[in-house]
């Protein structure tokens, strides 16, 4: 029998030819125009040649004041949409399913990229006006945020939609909200980070209102064949904040608006968090959401071995698994687990020269 690992997944109308995506993880490779380069057309389609049933492009900004840093990836009009589509059609043109993360930074806007400092930047700088649920700095070096009004919270959700269109028009035949790590919508689901008043806070119902429009939005806007996924912190490992018990009943409610997969992540709402560690520690979050909601569910963190892959997704602890670092490591990965687990490797055509001699040796 085949490996569970490298069973085919159908999310609706998309087949998915294994069970291992490539999560998508920032670059920071754009210009200030946030449009895509050559860098994630060789960073990603190595990856979909490498042999991953789903190629997960970054955190992508959906409007400009969205952006983490100057240096993000955008879909904010159709020329993000063409400078993109080289990109979706080389992943399918592999086998693998293209697929697009949309964000909102929110109150973690604003910044340089990492390696530059994670400093706020000035205006004078091309810095831009943050914006989040309440003004709540997120550190001492991040920029203050304004807290948004009913019209811009609304502004959000229709760009989220308009985003998942050009992501159409793109190519790309899966896409995933970021609705984790401490950017805008996570900042709504957090008591620790959303202490509004309205409509928009206060009880769960008022605290998931903003991911439950926005999720119906791209629903409407996404075409009705194609999967929509979810990522979300499933708790905030801090006293008094977004729990895993909340998640689970929010990815309930995420199922009845359409979508249909949750990508099962942690922590990130604000600096001091202290998650356990250990490759295991976020399969028990996939597992519930599998067996509670009863929606497919992603596991992702700290996943770098075949084996340990394998018995999750053969184990029912998720769907399928998401591996971020592994994959820069090796674009390869899949292929190599597909040989280490005894499944044959499709190795790309160009490729086989070394695959058949390493064989003879």
């Amino acid at each position: 029998m085949s490996p569970a690992l490298f069973s085919p997944l159908a999310l609706r109308g998309t087949r998915l030819r294994n069970r291992i995506g490539v999560s998508p993880m920032c670059q920071y490779a754009c210009g200030s125009d946030g449009l895509a380069t050559a860098w994630h057309l060789v960073h990603l389609g190595a990856r979909a040649a490498g042999g991953a049933g789903l190629v997960v492009a970054e955190a992508t900004a959906v409007a400009p004041h969205a952006r983490i840093s100057d240096a993000d990836l955008g879909l904010w009009s159709p020329a993000h949409a063409q400078a993109l589509r080289p990109v979706a059609e080389f992943i399918a043109a592999q086998g693998s399913v293209p697929g697009i993360q949309l964000a909102h930074a929110g109150r973690k806007g604003s910044t340089r990229a990492p390696w530059v400092g994670r400093k706020a930047m000035a205006p004078d700088e091309g810095g831009w006006e943050v914006q989040a649920p309440s003004p709540l700095l997120f550190s001492e070096h991040s920029a203050l945020p304004r807290q948004m009004g009913a019209a811009e919270i609304a502004q959000a959700t229709s760009e989220f939609a308009a985003a998942a269109r050009l992501a159409q028009m793109a190519g790309f035949r899966y896409v995933e909200l970021h609705f984790g790590h401490g950017y805008l919508a996570h900042q709504f689901l957090s008591p620790l980070t959303n202490q509004r008043d309205d409509g928009w806070g206060g009880d769960f119902e008022g605290r998931t209102r903003f991911v439950r429009e926005t999720a119906a939005a791209v629903r409407a806007a996404w075409p009705d064949e194609l999967p929509l996924a979810v990522r979300l912190s499933m708790t905030d490992w801090l006293e008094g904040g977004w729990t895993l018990d909340d998640a689970v009943r929010l990815a309930g409610e995420l199922k009845g608006l359409g979508v249909d997969l949750v990508v099962c992540s942690s922590g990130a709402i604000a600096p001091g968090s202290q998650p356990p560690q250990g490759p295991a520690m976020q399969i028990p979050f996939a597992r519930r959401v599998r067996d509670e909601a009863r929606l497919a569910s992603g596991a992702v963190g700290q996943i770098t071995q075949a084996s340990q892959a394998e018995e999750i997704v053969a184990g029912g602890g998720a769907d399928l698994v998401f591996l971020a670092r592994a994959m820069l490591r090796d674009p390869q990965w899949a292929l190599h687990a597909a040989e280490e687990l005894g499944e044959p490797a499709a190795w790309p055509v160009p490729y086989a020269r070394a695959v058949a001699k390493r064989a003879r040796n």
